[in-house]
């Protein structure tokens, strides 16, 4: 399913005071003019000209490649303001408010320059009422000119005063940490690179008139907001409760604990504290402002309190804060969706009341100065949503005493602890939806975060090479904080930086600082917030730079200057309830205040800070040696290839449909080319290490028929990426028990960018990998997982838990041959502490372990466990194969699917086993598999002769395409490797 390109699910008038430059008939023009089409906002240039049929698809096909036209030329947008501006009054005020500009622009208004700017990240706000007013030669449009960001950074990069960083990079290599754009945007080693350019989030015209003036407010068509929203309703958002005489261009709404720093333990027992900021614009003074604090369902509120008093002024904004405090126990909780009692949220009605304000009759200067008293304008409110929770990052070192009461290895902690408890943190990375950001829909969105929380998962690492995800569809196109805090997943949340090193100078740190600032203080309000770092792998960079490099020292300097000093210090000063880090991969910190990064200050044989693990030798894949000893894993993957259904959406001729096809291999990034050559010169390298993987740990997929071949291969890779990860997930959840007192793995990475080779979960249209059926078995409360090890031919079956109470059950191991006999099973009973495991078999060699006459290649063994959690009944299951499936002697599983009613689906193996029995649904759907029973999620499974396995699709009807038809699923095995 190809993303459905809409311009935002946005109104096209919003209120009267608030208009959406959407509603304005927009061109699109590059450089030389041999281009003018239709256009929209918000929108980037490739949408504009997809939809205006210059080109096709961007990911078609090699599109990546054969559009790269489009990153080289400039870019235009044009409208005629005059529809939302030739009824201003006199004394009206006009103020454009763009949401995002991707990413180098100069902004005209009726023929007047207005600003020049070069931020992605930033929301830009400006007085452009004198510039309509005297428009140059009638001209009464409104123009956003972008330069191709590549050629910017070319131009940039040639300057001699240019520090070049000494890191590979990806396609269009050395400029990115130039430019204050999406990183990935220029290529990662998962995507393409499009370089996109245009007016990509939503953007207003807000017209401010003074209380009791006698100028017509708003265009006879429209209907005033102060009008249109009465006291006793407030405004749904605060850009809506905008308009009349203020513009609320930001709102920050943090909840914490009294006495709670960002690097202090909260205090459970004490008040919590309630911090609301406005940023406003106003045509309309007070002197005794107040913000009042609502919070209905609790019957609370902080009655008036006084704020700094707001001058009249457009061209900058006024900062107003107030606070107060609520008693611990007066509202309950949030917790993320599978502990305790999940996500709580309240309605916030935040009002901000005027007083003794300024009179618009006498002279008034929009750069401050403050007129004379006169009545005061109606107060502006509206309604917004959080929650209460603390979470902590613990970074210190482990005491003494808990050291030797539980084993652990020494060295510092690194955890998170929600509400005062530490927890198992169980999700994965985010990378951006999509290379064009203004298609993205939050019903896409959506569908991806609660395929998180369906397979288990707590958290979401949000990558810091993408984007700062938005709160909302009004200002961010669509939807993603909101929507983790109503799921109930923690949100990592990253500023852009990741993978370079990045040169300082007063220009970046001007620009970086507003970014940062607005971003933290719009993200305040969402309890799914986690914490903040500083960017993404930089940490461990920069010091292999200063170990390899005569002049080292700089760049370390430059990285302490930015991630150590400046970054932190902005994120502090606007937030008191999360924590900071410098990097997303670190060794954590020496000490927290004064704020210093450990490098690589190390103890030998203490464990610090977090890891990652790649290892793409795939005869390595399942030994345990080579999994980091850690306290939190932030990263771990092996890539795969999307389905079968994913290359019809973009491979246009037959031929390309094969595994080492041109087209195929082409969309293969890694390892990165490091330049523009294309076909990708290094793509044989991730094919290769996909291709051994599979033919070590599967059946070589070989058939007669060249589709099936070609299918079966792109699922093999996901089988084998699944196996791959299960076994590191259940490697780092047993560690909670373990010296390593691990809790935390993030498996990298759940949703796909486009259809190529990846380390995806989901794929691009919203299909489910093998990998994402995987976690959502090893990501359940309480799992058992038989670990062996080759070299000893030691095998241990262990339940790990992550609930707060322990946690009693059963655990069954049955040996099985590939027909289906069963040879013979154990039962055993467990009890697991807190956070912990318990060990129920631990056996060294074949011939103790296998049953009695039994070679490796005919037998596997099917471990499940039953256990009460939560005052309900939950089981889980795995398997053990002694030796590699691609050696296993396996029977023709004969598999029979019966349809049910309601989309249900009964698979039976009349033959052998048919390990990882996996069921496809329809091209054009989107959706899962669930046990019919239980509800939780099932595919790819070892189905067993006389045990039926009942399996219901459960579509998202919102996003699929076609209504699934029951006659169009496949079902497949590790049989169809090399049978029809």
């Amino acid at each position: 399913m190809m993303m459905e390109y809409r311009a935002c699910c946005l109104p096209v008038h919003v209120l009267g005071d608030v208009q959406s430059l959407s509603s304005l008939k927009w061109t699109l023009k590059n450089a030389n003019g041999s281009i003018v089409v239709p256009a929209k906002v918000p929108s980037q240039a490739h949408l504009d000209l997809l939809e205006a049929g210059i080109i096709t698809e961007p990911l078609l096909g090699i599109n990546d490649f054969t559009q790269r036209w489009v990153v080289n030329d400039n870019w235009t947008y044009t409208a005629d303001l005059a529809p939302l501006t030739k009824k201003l009054g006199r004394d009206t005020r006009a103020l454009l408010v763009f949401f995002g500009i991707d990413t180098i622009a100069n902004i005209t208004v009726a023929g007047h320059p207005v600003a020049w700017v070069s931020n992605q990240f930033q929301q830009y706000v400006y007085d452009v009422t004198d510039f309509v007013a005297s428009p140059l030669k009638h001209d009464t449009n409104l123009t956003v000119a972008l330069e191709s960001a590549y050629f910017y950074g070319l131009n940039v990069t040639a300057r001699p005063d240019a520090e070049i960083s000494p890191t590979p990079d990806f396609e269009y290599a050395g400029i990115r940490q130039w430019i204050r754009k999406t990183q990935s945007d220029f290529g990662w080693d998962w995507g393409p690179a499009f370089v996109p350019s245009g007016i990509f989030k939503p953007a207003y015209l807000v017209t401010l008139t003074p209380h009791e003036s006698t100028s017509p407010r708003v265009a006879a068509n429209e209907t005033s907001s102060s009008q249109a929203q009465p006291s006793s309703a407030p405004a749904s958002h605060p850009l809506l409760a905008s308009g009349g005489n203020i513009l609320i261009e930001e709102s920050s709404l943090e909840i914490s604990k009294v006495g709670q720093t960002s690097i202090s333990t909260p205090n459970q027992t004490a008040d919590w504290l309630v911090n609301v900021t406005l940023a406003v614009r106003s045509v309309q003074g007070a002197d005794f402002p107040t913000i009042t604090i609502d919070i209905p369902e609790l019957r609370l509120s902080s009655g008036a309190l006084a704020v700094d008093p707001i001058p009249v002024r457009t061209n900058a904004s006024t900062f107003l804060s107030a606070a107060f405090t609520i008693p611990d126990g007066k509202p309950a909780r949030w917790y993320p969706h599978n502990l305790a009692t999940g996500p709580k949220l309240y309605d916030f009605t935040i009002t901000l009341a005027f007083a003794n304000s300024s009179d618009p009759s006498k002279p008034s200067d929009p750069h401050g100065t403050r007129p004379a008293p006169s009545p005061a304008p109606p107060p502006v409110s509206f309604t917004t949503r959080s929650g209460f929770r603390t979470i902590e990052l613990v970074q210190t070192a482990y005491p003494a005493e808990e050291l030797a009461a539980r084993g652990i290895t020494p060295g510092d902690q690194w955890h998170f602890e929600v509400n005062g408890q530490a927890f198992y943190t169980m999700g994965t990375n985010i990378i951006p939806f999509d290379p064009f950001y203004a298609r993205m829909t939050s019903e896409q969105v959506r569908w991806v975060l609660e395929s998180a929380v369906k397979s288990g998962q707590n958290m979401l690492r949000v990558w810091g090479g993408g984007i700062y995800q938005p709160s909302d569809e009004l200002t961010g196109g669509y939807d993603f904080y909101a929507a983790c805090d109503e799921l109930g997943i923690l949100a990592w949340s990253e500023l852009i930086f990741s993978d370079a090193l990045y040169p300082i100078d007063s220009w970046l740190l001007a620009s970086v600082a507003p970014e940062v600032a607005q971003n933290v203080r719009r993200i305040n309000r969402h309890p799914s917030n986690a914490q903040w770092a500083g960017g993404n792998e930089i940490e461990g960079i920069v010091i292999s730079v200063n170990q390899s490099l005569a002049n080292g020292t700089h760049y370390l300097n430059e990285f302490q200057t930015l991630f150590g000093e400046f970054l932190h210090d902005i994120v502090l000063s606007e937030e008191s309830s999360v924590a900071y880090t410098d990097c997303s991969t670190t060794s954590g910190v020496l000490s927290l205040d004064p704020y210093e990064i450990r490098y690589n200050n190390k103890t030998p044989g203490y464990i610090y800070g977090n890891g990652e693990r790649y290892n793409y030798d795939a005869s390595q894949a399942f030994n345990y040696s080579t999994y980091p000893l850690s306290r939190f894993m932030n990263e771990f993957g092996f890539h795969s290839l999307p389905s079968f259904y994913s290359w019809e959406e973009v491979l246009t001729s037959p031929e390309d449909f094969s595994f080492n096809s041109t087209v195929v291999a082409s969309r293969d990034h890694h390892p990165p080319a490091g330049s523009l050559a294309w076909p990708n010169p290094n793509a044989p390298q991730g094919q290769g290490q996909m291709t051994t993987a599979v033919e070590l740990w599967l059946p070589t997929p070989n058939t007669t028929d060249t589709n099936q071949t070609f299918a079966q291969w792109c699922w093999s890779t996901q089988v084998f990426q699944s196996l791959n990860m299960v076994s590191e997930i259940a490697f780092y959840r047993r560690g909670a028990g373990r010296p390593e007192n691990n809790l935390g793995a993030l498996v990298w990475q759940l949703n796909d960018i486009w259809q190529g080779a990846s380390w995806s979960a989901i794929e691009y249209s919203g299909r489910w990998k093998v990998l994402q059926y995987g976690m959502a078995n090893i990501y359940q409360p309480v799992v058992v997982y038989p670990f062996w090890t080759a070299d000893s031919e030691t095998l241990e079956v262990t339940v790990t838990s992550d609930r707060w109470e322990p946690v009693s059950g059963s655990v069954q191991m049955t040996w099985y041959d590939w027909s289906g006999e069963q040879i013979n099973f154990s039962r055993e009973p467990f009890t697991v502490p807190s956070l912990n495991n318990t060990v129920i078999l631990e056996v060294t060699g074949l011939d103790n372990i296998l049953p009695f006459g039994y070679d490796v290649t005919d037998v596997w063994m099917y471990v499940n466990i039953t256990a009460e959690v939560d005052n309900r009944t939950v089981t889980h299951e795995q398997y053990f194969t002694p030796a590699s499936l691609a050696t296993a002697n396996l029977v023709d599983p004969e598999i029979k699917l019966t349809q049910g009613s309601n989309l249900t689906f009964t698979l039976s193996a009349q033959g052998g086993v048919a390990p990882f029995t996996w069921l496809d649904h329809p091209a054009g759907t989107v959706g899962y598999f669930a046990d019919a029973a239980t509800g939780v999620p099932l595919n790819g499974f070892f189905l067993v002769p006389g045990i039926d396995r009942t399996v219901r699709f459960i579509p998202n009807t919102a996003l699929s395409k076609v209504h699934p038809d029951p006659a169009e699923f496949v079902v497949r095995s590790l049989w169809n490797n090399t049978h029809l």
